[in-house]
Order: structure tokens, then C-alpha cells, then sequence
């Protein structure tokens, strides 16, 4: 009987391993939509600073609507920059176990993609816009 009651909890062992595992696996997929969510706001913001400056073009002074659209430039880097450094902490505390782990250098390239392209749109307002 005691042979049996060790391979009883060498079991419930293994299946607390196994929920361990999941759980992890279905946390970084949690960040990975978390981080996905992110991205998507700060493009979001990239469309409000651009529709604020379209809705304001004829504005006097010339310079009030493109300050309130490089504000939300300068936000949405703000917000896709903290998103990704959350993520790749996140990600590098984890490991995956069933899936594939999301790559933080992927990550990082969208993040700095999205954040040049906000640069050069709020650059492109003031220099090309009267």
C-alpha cells in the first residue's frame, strides 16, 4: 500500500505540473493579446492626433492644432514604448512549455515601427502643413 500512495501523489504531482505549465502558457498568450491591444490604442491614437488636425486645420492660431496632434504622437509613443517593456519583462520572467514563445525582438521592431511612423507623421504636420 505504500508504494501505491507514492505513485498517488507522484501523479497529483505531475498533474499540478501539467496546470502549472497551462497556466503559465495561457498567461503569456495573455500578454501577447495585452501587448496586441496596446499597439492597436497607440495607432488609435495616431488617428485622433491626425483627425484633430484635420478637424482643426483652419484654426487660428496655426500652431494649436498641431501642437494637440503631436500631443497624441507623443503620447501613442509613450503607450506603445511602456507596452512593449512590459511585455518583453513579462515575457522573459516565463517560459513557454505548449506554445511558441511570442518573440520580443518582433516586438520590439513593431514598437519602434509604430513610434517612428508617429515621429515622422507629427514632423510631416509641421513642416508640410500651413
Amino acid at each position: 500500500m505504500v508504494g501505491g500512495a507514492d505513485s498517488k501523489d507522484r501523479s497529483n504531482h505531475e498533474l499540478a505540473e501539467d496546470r502549472t505549465d497551462l497556466a503559465e502558457d495561457r498567461t503569456i498568450m495573455a500578454v501577447e493579446r495585452t501587448m496586441a491591444s496596446w499597439m492597436g490604442s497607440g495607432m488609435g491614437l495616431i488617428g485622433l492626433g491626425l483627425g484633430l488636425r484635420a478637424l482643426f486645420g483652419a484654426f487660428e492660431p496655426a500652431w494649436v492644432p498641431k501642437a494637440m496632434a503631436t500631443f497624441f504622437m507623443l503620447l501613442a509613443i509613450l503607450v506603445v514604448q511602456g507596452a512593449k517593456r512590459r511585455m518583453c519583462s513579462a515575457i522573459n520572467r516565463m517560459s513557454a512549455n505548449w506554445v511558441q514563445e511570442p518573440s520580443t525582438k518582433g516586438m520590439e521592431l513593431v514598437a519602434t515601427g509604430i513610434s517612428a511612423g508617429a515621429v515622422m507623421v507629427a514632423v510631416g504636420i509641421w513642416l508640410f502643413f500651413g
